[in-house]
């Protein structure tokens, strides 16, 4: 069974709060096995738009995934961090060529 991954574009008006949400978050990701490849690394823009932060998160399968994404701990994290952000995220399987 593939692996699946969240991948996130951020832009980030309060870093105060946001640090709040990371807390929070590190709940259901606890919960869910969750696993960060990036987590607002520097980056070299080389093609389109792109917000100012990326996240890429590892889980075991898509219904993990899914499952931490709709969890009521993730749910209420993602309510800290909403009204101090602006996101584009995908959660997409892994490729097991």
């Amino acid at each position: 069974m593939p692996k699946a991954y969240w991948v996130a574009h951020v832009d980030v008006e309060d870093p105060e709060i946001y640090a709040k949400y990371r807390e929070a978050n590190a709940v259901a990701f606890g919960k869910y096995g969750a696993r960060f490849l990036i987590r607002g690394a520097p980056h070299q823009q080389m093609e389109g738009d792109c917000r100012a932060r990326t996240v890429v998160i590892e889980f075991k399968d898509m219904e993990t995934a899914l499952a931490c994404f709709h969890s009521p701990e993730y749910q209420a994290a993602k309510a800290i961090r909403d009204p101090i952000s602006t996101a584009d995220m995908v959660i997409v399987e892994g490729y097991e060529g």
